[in-house]
């Protein structure tokens, strides 16, 4: 069913452009000038011919033209129309990356408005000319996207920014993220009228301003003759209508959406949804209004039709009973003006546009450190050498003397300098396997079956175990710069290793989303994962961020041996069910072909991830940093050979890591903390913090029980759990009983015989 399907289509305006929906620019900086009109899209538009076989992102319906918030400030100065910048707000690259990505939803002071995809964004790009958009360069991350995504993806690149010298400069004013504004339906503050953006704003741009270049937090949706609220049968403000003044009333959106585990966004039909499913029987196109005299949690709005005089609660939609009443999911991807071919037989759910649960980033990150392994070394060297001669590399195969003359005059990056110091027999290799044939479609689906984020941490790990030969060791192509630590002088219980990361780089980069529900790795149920753009998938959005931390190795042998201890216990057992039950009831689709035990953490997991936030709370209070500016970084699990597969050897040990999004990085008050002496008193007393919580003995005592299904023992917020920004695992595998001693027991067995610090 498609309710309204002309109004719930209607595109966001924000520059005026004939036979296009302008949208605004969500920029770090502001230009440009547009008056909004709205255009109304078509689902007899461009649908390309499908393939059950390909990917989700191939099986779209393309509904609209997209995005370009520039070209239509340049058309609109052409016709010499309204002027309004394009800018609308602006975000941190970190805040578009976990936040406010593609298809989210961003909050501005009068409107909400939604990044689109990436295909708008290339048209960005390209108003500079080809190639002028930035890479950044991180082979292993981009081969790992390249695995579990599309082997299409050939770049990272950064969001679309420039560095201005000063707060009033132009540079990187013809960049910024377009954004169009969402949801369409809006609410008029004044007389409560609701009804799409275009029918409050005209073409000609009147009902829209934003007409100060530095601040486009007073850009606003007006309702150009508002009538105000009738009282007892008179308006509100009738000197308003003597006088001739013509009144204007904010609107802002009318905060309803639909929703479905698919991923799929749409309007709330609200002209359905007053007429019980009808149409309205007194008008095509009836007068709506949204009241909201009640609380401000929940649906408390009621939709009056003034035309016919129906009226039916916003609460009638909420919870089990209210999804039943609701209209069947479209199938819409607001951010690509697509909806799927097929449709979509998933129940759809009432959501508020502020919702926490309606947008999860699927993100993947790396701390870029050399590699160890030879075959990747080569790897790198051949893709360095491909990308230089493209497909000439054939005619200069036979060649090393030309082929290095040539090499000479693209030796712009320390790869491919490389290339130039390596002998006619080492050289030959590189070109054999540039030369060689793509990885077939059953081999790369093997090794994505085979495939698992920890691959990720295994090369990181296998290099941190080495020690830096000299203080402020650099390696000079990542810029990795470590320095050791003796603890020989100040032994640290339990810590066999800790070397001070002087400087690093962190790449991030976004691979999709979800709605409704988070899963725990990106290749689960991969059908729920949103794609980012309408087509190919050629690049995908990515941040690098600079800073420091440190790095604690835990003594691998008495790991091993409390680790064995502790997976006989009672308690192990309750957290393993515990486990179970949140796997079959937040991953069905996964848990239906997999042992739920393939993604439990081992014990020494929990141990590594306890001490980890323990240690966030302590450092905070002696590095100038807050907590949540501190991150973790976790390195446990036991050894492990598979097949087809890189062998892991056993890991235990956690790098904690503070970032910031410039060049400089950060200023070193992290990294002072692996001082011998001073780390030792850093974690003696987060250890003896641990051993108590101002919730205890409810903390201590807390062990999962049938039905309950949380994925953590001993553990709160006074005293273990930490911001979003720090944890990877969304305080999940904590538990301080497995950390320090903690009075207790379970089934006739004491907690402190399952403490890794005894305290002796």
């Amino acid at each position: 069913m498609s309710p309204n399907a002309e109004d719930q289509q209607s595109q966001a305006p924000v520059q005026d452009a004939p036979g296009r929906a302008g949208t605004p620019s969500l920029a770090q900086d502001g230009s440009g000038r547009g008056g909004p009109q709205a255009d109304r899209l078509s689902v007899d538009g461009d649908a390309p011919g499908q393939d059950p076989q390909a990917p989700a992102v191939d099986r779209l319906m393309s509904v609209g033209e997209g995005v370009d918030p520039l070209g239509d400030v340049e058309r609109l100065r052409e016709e010499q129309r309204a002027r309004n910048f394009a800018t609308v707000g602006s975000a941190r690259p970190s805040t578009l990356l976990y936040t406010y990505g593609p298809g989210a939803i961003m909050d501005l002071p009068h409107f909400t408005v939604m990044p689109t995809g990436l295909h708008d964004w290339d048209r960005i790009w390209e108003r500079r000319g080809a190639g002028a958009a930035p890479v950044i360069h991180a082979p292993r991350l981009l081969e790992t996207i390249q695995l579990i995504l599309d082997p299409r993806v050939s770049e990272l690149r950064p969001y679309p920014h420039q560095e201005k010298e000063t707060s009033f400069s132009r540079q990187g004013s013809d960049l910024g993220v377009p954004a169009r504004i969402f949801p369409q339906w809006m609410r008029c503050t004044g007389c409560d009228k609701l009804a799409p953006l275009a029918d409050f704003v005209g073409a000609a741009g009147e009902g829209y301003t934003n007409v100060k270049r530095h601040r486009p937090d007073e850009a606003v949706v007006e309702h150009v003759g508002c009538p105000g609220r009738q009282k007892r049968g008179k308006r509100a403000a009738p000197e308003a209508r003597r006088s001739g003044r013509v009144r204007k009333s904010p609107c802002v959106p009318a905060r309803y959406l639909l929703a479905c585990p698919m991923g799929h966004l749409d309007e709330f039909p609200y002209d359905w949804w007053v007429h019980q499913g009808g149409h309205c029987t007194e008008a095509a196109r009836p007068a709506l209004t949204m009241s909201d005299r009640g609380s401000t949690r929940g649906a408390s709005a009621v939709i009056l039709c003034e035309s016919c005089g129906a009226s039916r609660p916003m609460s009638q939609a909420q919870g089990e009973v209210g999804r039943s009443k609701l209209p069947q999911c479209r199938g819409r991807f607001p951010h690509l003006d697509a909806f799927t071919t097929r449709g979509c037989d998933q129940e759809v759910r009432l959501m508020l546009v502020g919702a926490s649960n309606l947008w999860f980033p699927a993100t993947q990150s790396i701390i870029d450190m050399p590699r160890l392994d030879p075959q990747e070394i080569l790897k790198d060297r051949a893709n360095a050498l491909a990308a230089v001669m493209g497909e000439s590399l054939g005619e200069f195969a036979a060649n090393m003397t030309l082929l290095r003359m040539v090499l000479k005059t693209h030796a712009t990056s320390s790869l491919v300098s490389e290339l130039l110091d390596l002998d006619n027999e080492e050289l030959g290799a590189v070109v054999g396997r540039a030369l060689a044939p793509a990885e077939d479609e059953e081999a790369r689906l093997a090794r994505r079956a085979a495939w698992s984020p920890t691959d990720l941490l295994v090369p990181e790990w296998r290099y941190l175990l080495k020690e830096p030969s000299e203080e402020r060791h650099e390696d000079g192509r990542t810029g990795l710069t470590l320095s050791p630590r003796s603890l020989a002088d100040h032994p640290v219980d339990g810590v066999s290793r800790v070397l001070a990361v002087d400087r690093l780089r962190k790449v991030n980069a976004l691979l999709g989303f979800t709605r409704i529900d988070d899963f725990d790795r990106v290749d689960d149920s991969r059908t729920r994962l949103v794609p980012l753009t309408r087509g190919t998938t050629a690049w995908v959005p990515a941040t690098e961020d600079r800073g420091e931390g440190v790095f604690i190795q835990l003594d691998e042998d008495r790991v091993a041996q409390w680790e064995a201890r502790v997976e006989s216990s009672a308690l192990w057992a309750a957290h393993v069910a515990a486990h179970r039950r949140n796997f079959e009831r937040r991953y069905s689709e996964t848990a239906k072909t997999m042992d739920h035990m393939e993604r439990m953490q081992p014990a020494r997991y929990w141990l590594v991830h306890t001490l980890a936030h323990a240690l966030i709370r302590q450092m905070a209070m002696y590095s100038g940093y807050g907590a949540a500016s501190i991150s973790e970084r976790l390195y446990a699990w036991k050894k492990e050979e598979r097949q087809g597969a890189p062998q892991r050897p056993p890991a235990a040990g956690l790098l904690l890591v503070t970032t910031a999004s410039d060049s400089d990085g950060t200023l070193g008050g992290l990294v002072s903390l692996s001082e011998p002496a001073l780390l030792q008193r850093i974690v003696r007393r987060a250890l003896e913090r641990l051993g108590r919580c101002s919730s205890d003995p409810v903390c201590a005592r807390r062990v999962p029980q049938d039905p309950e299904d949380f994925l953590h023992g001993a553990a709160c917020h006074c005293c273990v759990m930490a911001s979003e920004t720090s944890c990877e695992r969304a305080n999940r595998f904590l538990d301080r009983r497995l950390v320090v001693p903690v009075p207790g027991e379970l089934n006739g067995q004491a907690h402190r015989e399952l403490a890794f610090f005894t305290g002796e």
